[in-house]
């Protein structure tokens, strides 16, 4: 199980990591049909870290990139997507 925390630490750094590297958020924007103006809005949906993280592991070489970047384990990125994928994400902390 992971939690909500790694989940959205991962989505932000992905995101932060397409914000300086613009082919990957042209590559992002064509794969999903999104606009720049539409971004925020889809953060904000369930279903966007599964198409974030769908995105980093469609291409190795993507993946690899972004985990080098931003300091994460490659097998973690993947781990996190198939836990996303089968629901296996901890319930939202409330404070």
């Amino acid at each position: 199980m992971i939690s909500h925390a790694e989940l959205s630490e991962m989505t932000d750094a992905a995101i932060m990591h397409f914000a300086a590297e613009p082919e990957l958020m042209s590559q992002l924007m064509a794969a999903s049909g999104l606009r720049p103006a539409d971004l925020r809005d889809a953060a904000a949906r369930p279903d966007f870290a599964a198409a974030i993280l769908d995105f980093l592991c469609e291409s190795d070489e993507r993946l690899l990139h972004f985990a080098r970047s931003a300091g994460f384990r490659p097998e973690r990125i993947a781990y996190v997507r198939a836990a996303l994928e089968a629901g296996q994400v901890g319930p939202m902390r409330r404070h």
